[in-house]
């Protein structure tokens, strides 16, 4: 069968990649190859491990395009894939694989900051969108984005994100603790809005002494998992942790423009706040003092997937191959409030 190789740059691409690959080997059209390639290869791999996989290929490359372009062009001069599966704003293996005029899909297309500051990741997924061979992109308004930078209509599929089944996956194979913790929890993870956020973590973390404010974005799977599962209120701007809170069902809050998770936003899953220090201190506080507040966030669930994306991609692909028929997009959601195309 046709090798496939599914390039995991960060532990969050591997998590979601997870899932894809065990659709492929369940649907048997194609052969699926896990490939570790970041300056953290062996994270990358325990995160595989974690899912019950294991990384076929580790290649430790530096942070920089240049680099990660050389490793992976090294790899595919002498194991050239039939077509290679990359995800967000993983330009560099992108890059190699367009040159080696190996056939590319992008899971997560589409997605932008809606910043009018310009910062790398969305550079770097608009240059993406323009090598990419299929857009699969994970909501709506993702695909209305690619449409807008006049991407091919043809080109795009609408297949939900795979952080659903990920989370899933990897709730499945966690242990759960023997007893409860004692105090209640609060996950916090910021990029642009870091500093109004940590000033709100330390103030709130002072009025409720029952409470843990735990950085979310600097542990390990499974432990990040675990602590997204029984955290009270998840604190984030970072996309891909705000993704697997909603997978989870808990309550998340946006500090800042939010613009990344507007159909999570609009959908009334997640709730945006000032990026200033009170006003975060405020919010957090009506939500822990409120279940029923938490509760009406949390089960909004997730706008980026209905668990049938990974099965959709890996169809999406053996039809590109010439194996099978492409796969009905996923339904778009009304209740979403994001607009259909």
């Amino acid at each position: 069968m046709p090798e496939v190789h599914l390039a995991g740059g960060t532990c969050a691409e591997a998590l979601r990649l997870a899932p894809v690959a065990i659709a492929m080997r369940a649907q048997g059209l194609v052969t699926p190859v896990l490939i570790a390639a970041s300056p953290e290869p062996t994270a990358v791999a325990r995160t595989w491990i974690a899912c019950g996989l294991a990384a076929d290929i580790t290649l430790p490359a530096s942070a920089g395009h240049s680099a990660a372009i050389r490793r992976y062009d090294q790899l595919w001069a002498a194991r050239t894939p039939a077509a290679v599966v990359v995800r967000g704003d993983n330009l560099g293996a992108a890059l190699a694989a367009y040159w080696r005029r190996v056939p590319i899909m992008h899971m997560d297309a589409g997605r932008r900051s809606g910043s009018l500051v310009a910062d790398d990741a969305d550079a770097d997924r608009r240059l993406l969108a323009q090598v990419a061979t299929v857009h699969l992109a994970a909501a709506p308004l993702a695909a209305m984005n690619l449409l807008d930078e006049r991407v091919v209509p043809g080109d795009v599929l609408l297949t939900g994100g795979t952080a659903v089944e990920g989370t899933r996956l990897m709730a499945g194979r966690t242990k759960r603790p023997a007893k409860p913790r004692a105090n209640r929890v609060v996950v916090a993870g910021a990029g642009a809005a870091n500093e109004p956020v940590r000033a709100a973590m330390l103030a709130i973390a002072a009025q409720h002494h029952d409470l843990d404010v735990i950085g979310g974005l600097s542990m390990p799977y499974p432990e990040r998992s675990r602590l997204i599962a029984v955290a009270d209120v998840v604190v984030t701007d970072d996309v891909d942790l705000a993704e697997e809170a909603l997978a989870a069902g808990t309550a998340v809050l946006v500090p800042g423009e939010g613009g990344g998770l507007t159909e999570a936003i609009h959908a009334g899953s997640a709730r945006p706040v000032d990026a200033e220090a009170g006003e975060i201190v405020a919010a957090m506080a009506e939500l822990l003092e409120s279940r029923v507040r938490r509760d009406s966030l949390g089960l909004g669930g997730s706008p980026y997937g209905d668990g049938l994306a990974a099965v959709r991609i890996a169809q999406a692909t053996a039809a590109l191959l010439g194996h099978g028929q492409f796969p009905d997009p996923m339904p778009a959601r009304p209740e979403a409030g994001v607009a259909h195309f």
